[in-house]
């Protein structure tokens, strides 16, 4: 027997300015015997993947099995085999978090961008809301082409030409990949009100 454990029944998930979510996960965890055949195949091959386990998006994903194998597939490509480095593939991660104030998300990506090399600095800047000091230039250009994404559905050319050169073509789908695949991931933790781990705070405050 299997279920999702990481659906704790404790912690609420405070998601600042985005949702109100007071109310605790609108997902409950699915048993085996629960599932249909359709939901444990995807379990099986979410917990037997590069993950190792199921975790975040997946609890609520599975209740359309479809969607959710179509994106655990496209999502272990984005996460484990993207040309990004984990450094800037996780930063770009960070900033969707904190546009869609995904706590879970950020939670669970902070720990990879740190052991990817991305300085702490940068990353408790953009938690505040702020643009970080102290970027190189890859990480400066990852920041402003993410940013400008999000903010203003469109990218510049001067932002694009940077993020070329520093990426190639491919790279630069890549980083939209990315931006677009956690914007998903994002949005189903907030509908679903995933919970924080028992214990643990909310890592983002409420953008002013």
């Amino acid at each position: 027997m299997f279920s999702i454990s990481i659906i704790s029944g404790a912690a609420l998930l405070a998601l600042g300015t985005t949702a109100m979510a007071q109310e605790g996960p609108r997902f409950k965890p699915l048993s085996a015997e629960e599932m249909s055949e359709a939901q444990r195949k995807v379990y099986q091959e979410i917990a037997g993947g590069p993950r190792g386990g199921v975790r975040g998006p997946f609890n609520a994903l599975l209740r359309s099995p479809e969607l959710a194998d179509r994106a655990q597939k496209m999502g272990e490509y984005i996460r484990f085999n993207t040309s990004l480095p984990p450094r800037l593939s996780e930063l770009a991660i960070l900033i969707t978090a904190r546009y869609w104030s995904s706590q879970y998300e950020w939670h669970a990506h902070h720990p990879f961008a740190l052991k990817g090399g991305l300085p702490a600095q940068v990353a408790a800047d953009l938690a505040q809301g702020r643009k970080p000091a102290g970027m190189n230039d890859d990480e400066a250009a990852v920041y402003d082409f993410c940013t400008e994404l999000h903010e203003k559905k469109a990218v510049s050319d001067a932002t694009y030409q940077r993020a070329l050169e520093r990426f190639g073509e491919r790279g630069v789908v890549d980083l939209v990949g990315v931006s677009g695949y956690y914007t998903l991931v994002s949005m189903v933790l907030n509908v679903a009100r995933h919970p924080l781990p028992e214990g643990v705070a909310a890592p983002l405050p409420p953008l002013k």
